[in-house]
């Protein structure tokens, strides 16, 4: 008999950067999710945090197993104020974690967070055209494919692309 995984989705706490930071520096290292080089210390993650929370922005955490399995958060798409009601999305899971459910449990919570924030539009800037999982996640939810910046990037050895794709969060 299967054990059904039950994932929970709720605002992040101080608590949670440690993890956090944990997930975001195997990214970091490890793959194309972000451009980053070196992973951010503690520290900054945390100012990170501040900043989206200071904006009144949702930054979440999913646990499966009483472990942080992952997080996601929307910030602004850009600082002028001709943007206001536009985000863009970070969605990271815990590397082994991934296909589990914790993505889409994410990404559908900061949808409807910033749905009810008033929101318009959300944009995701996905990492390496090859991310097949970001982007079949994203399309799943009702993103659309709005463009492909091509070798943008350079990391890990190897010209990366970056996909943009967009959801409307007045529609459904």
């Amino acid at each position: 008999m299967n054990k059904q995984i039950t994932t929970i989705v709720r605002p992040s706490t101080a608590e949670d950067i440690a993890p956090i930071a944990d997930i975001y520096a195997t990214s970091v290292l490890t793959g194309f999710g972000t451009f980053e080089i070196e992973p951010p210390t503690i520290m900054e993650m945390t100012a990170r945090r501040n900043v989206i929370l200071e904006q009144q922005l949702p930054y979440l955490i999913a646990e499966q197993n009483e472990q942080v399995a992952g997080f996601a958060y929307a910030g602004l798409y850009r600082p002028r104020p001709a943007y206001q009601n536009t985000v863009e999305n970070s969605v990271y899971v815990r590397e082994g974690m991934q296909g589990n459910g914790v993505g889409k449990a994410l990404l559908s919570a900061l949808i409807k967070e910033c749905r009810n924030a008033g929101k318009n539009q959300m944009v995701a800037v996905i990492g390496d055209s090859g991310n097949r999982g970001s982007i079949g996640l994203h399309r799943s939810l009702g993103f659309r494919l709005v463009g492909i910046l091509e070798a943008v990037g350079y990391k890990h050895g190897r010209w990366v692309d970056t996909v943009i794709m967009q959801k409307n969060l007045i529609e459904e």
